[in-house]
């Protein structure tokens, strides 16, 4: 699986360990996937190695039954380790062109922009397979987090010819005008697995882009 052949659009949902700890992680993804997630990220912070790789195996191979790309958060050979889909890497995280000579060419890349288009081009002619910009509204993920105008999917749209994903406090009623504006994915964390519903939570989600 790669870029071509996974749509980029849709739901992007992306995982918290604190939300979904332990076992109850990937019968909570399992569940966004029945609601319409498009792609799923791996994210997980903590130094356990061991467990880590354990929930993204097992992850990537139920992500793999449904057709359904796993990307690894930062982790470049975690990613590399279980075969995942692809990485999504932040500012801090190693460069797009590394990633791709290490993950090869098929691999999913995307790269955070938080608010800058300057960020973007540069991750877009390093090889990048899609853009992230946030974030747009007030989240609980990432207090703090610079915020993007929605003026910015649109000046992206028009600057760049690859996926664009909004992140960062969006609901269902306030995402619609993040895809309007012109993104491509919209990711999304506490809005699907801090609910107590999650299928029907990714279905609110999945609808914008119908």
């Amino acid at each position: 699986m790669n870029a071509a052949e996974t749509s980029l659009r849709g739901l992007y949902a992306i995982t918290d360990d604190r939300l979904t700890p332990g076992d109850a992680m990937l019968p909570a993804v399992l569940s966004a996937i029945r609601g319409g997630a498009r792609l799923v990220q791996y994210r997980d912070k903590s130094a356990d190695l061991a467990r880590r790789q354990h929930q993204a195996r097992a992850l990537l191979h139920a992500c793999r039954q449904h057709e359904i790309a796993l990307l690894i958060n930062d982790d470049v050979e975690l990613a590399y380790a279980i075969g995942a889909d692809g990485v999504h890497l932040g500012e801090s995280d190693m460069p797009v062109h590394e990633a791709r000579a290490r993950l090869g060419p098929h691999a999913i890349i995307g790269a955070s922009c938080h608010a800058s288009l300057e960020l973007a081009v540069s991750a877009a002619r390093a090889g990048a397979d899609y853009v992230a910009f946030g974030s747009f509204f007030d989240t609980q993920s990432k207090p703090g987090a610079v915020r993007a105008p929605v003026s910015l999917l649109e000046a992206a749209r028009r600057s760049l010819h690859l996926p664009i994903c909004a992140i960062g406090g969006i609901t269902p009623d306030n995402g619609a005008s993040l895809v309007k504006a012109g993104a491509s994915m919209i990711a999304v964390i506490s809005g699907i697995f801090a609910q107590t519903e999650v299928a029907a939570a990714a279905r609110r989600y999945a609808l914008l882009f119908e």
